[in-house]
């Protein structure tokens, strides 16, 4: 039932973004993406309203504005149970659990309901528009999500501000409707992209590129038992000129790996997910389009 209800869901706003015009792009955004809760979120290094500073620098950039981004509406709790356990979702109705997700303690002496109208129903948001994302990466050949990449969580576990696991959701939300055969993420995030790994630790149809700093958390070894994993280490202080380089041809080898591969597997329908990029290369992205 959950199944249909999601794709059903899924389907209405996947013909709203039809039939909407050119001059809506498809990069995913909502107000509504940004966190405050009493002054608490400044108890993480973890800025949670980077999102709406995003916006803003693309907005007085000129490139986008509020009329031609698509709006995410929140993520169900059956949508969720497709891509993660009962057990860890009810675990979230504990302000405790919470707190140590978030990585801020004062969280777990907030009520439960007060932490899932001012955090967790934000982080949703974010988890649908990665979903929402994908699906519009399909139809216009590319797409962004200026929220999500929760990459820390996994079906059954969350840390380091990631409580759901919103890449590993939209990777099997496609899949399990035909849309795609094989996926490629290429994670960029300074830190181990350690839950969508540990999610398809055994599977072959989804491949990872994972450039981090290998002496900072998460440390999860693991996660590096995946399967199919190019995990690229580096340590801190390493020069701008060395992590590109490290990244072109990391990148290059691994896509054109991933393609060959993809032709012998005869794996026609790929998705290609790019986590953790700066507001500059965000920026050079857009001036493609």
């Amino acid at each position: 039932m959950a199944a249909e209800c999601s794709k059903s869901k899924c389907a209405i706003l996947f013909a709203k973004i039809k039939e909407s015009n050119n001059d809506v792009w498809p990069i995913v955004y909502s107000p509504n993406y940004n966190i405050t809760f009493f002054g608490m979120e400044k108890l993480h290094p973890f800025d949670s309203t980077k999102w709406g500073n995003v916006f803003q620098y693309l907005q007085d950039s000129n490139m986008i504005s509020k009329d031609t981004v698509v709006c995410p509406t929140e993520i169900s709790k059956e949508q969720l149970l497709e891509f993660h356990t009962e057990r860890y979702i009810s675990s979230l109705n504990w302000s405790s659990k919470v707190a140590v997700i978030t990585e801020v303690p004062p969280v777990a002496c907030l009520p439960n309901f007060v932490v899932q109208r001012r955090l967790l129903s934000k982080l949703r948001l974010q988890t649908s528009g990665t979903i929402i994302a994908a699906r519009l990466a399909l139809l216009r050949q590319w797409s962004i999500n200026l929220g999500g990449g929760f990459h820390h969580c996994s079906s059954d576990k969350g840390g380091g501000f990631c409580a759901y696991a919103d890449i590993s959701g939209a990777l099997k939300t496609l899949k399990t409707e035909g849309l795609i055969n094989s996926a490629l993420i290429i994670d960029l995030d300074a830190h181990q992209g350690n839950g969508h790994q540990k999610d398809f630790k055994d599977t072959d149809w989804v491949h990872t590129l994972d450039v981090y700093n290998g002496s900072i958390y998460p440390g999860d070894y693991k996660a590096k038992e995946m399967r199919n994993l190019l995990a690229i280490e580096l340590r801190s202080f390493t020069a701008d000129e060395k992590y590109l380089d490290k990244v072109s041809k990391a990148s290059s080898d691994e896509t054109r790996w991933f393609l060959d591969w993809q032709g012998r597997e005869r794996y026609p329908y790929s998705w290609y997910s790019v986590v953790g990029i700066n507001l500059k290369q965000l920026k050079s992205l857009l001036t493609l389009f």
